[in-house]
């Protein structure tokens, strides 16, 4: 088999009948700013979490992002919305089953983010210093 038909096979088996690949979508959701984020702060908790409740276990999210994350989430069936009546009427979240399934790989990513951190901190102030001399011998 030749280069070309290798990867025609391998995108073939990597993309829906419409032509979408399931990797790239869910990943493009998945890779934003907040979601894995509130996925396992969600996670975490026993029970329903307001709002409120979630942005401060969250933190640095606006009150705009957080909607936009949740309302993304809920679409995709990861997070379940419940409106409470009241004055005012309180919104609590949850992860679906589905979510919940998510949540198994996503805090193997969190464990990962946090015991491998000063790792590819330490990459990166390698590579921009041989970088900012690059620049330099460049000039």
């Amino acid at each position: 088999m030749t280069q070309g038909k290798t990867t025609e096979a391998a995108s073939a088996a990597t993309t829906t009948s419409d032509g979408k690949c399931p990797i790239r979508d869910l990943l493009h959701r998945l890779g934003d700013a907040w979601s894995v984020l509130v996925i396992e702060r969600l996670d975490q908790s026993p029970r329903p979490v307001r709002f409120n409740e979630l942005r401060r276990r969250v933190g640095e999210i606006s009150q705009r992002m957080l909607t936009v994350t949740l309302r993304n989430l809920e679409r995709d069936g990861l997070v379940t919305r419940r409106v409470i009546p009241g004055s005012p009427p309180a919104v609590e979240y949850t992860l679906s089953e589905l979510g919940r399934s998510l949540a198994v790989p996503t805090s193997a990513l969190v464990r990962w983010s946090f015991a491998h951190y000063e790792a590819v901190e330490t990459a990166r102030r390698i590579y921009d210093a041989q970088a900012a001399l690059g620049a330099e011998e460049r000039q």
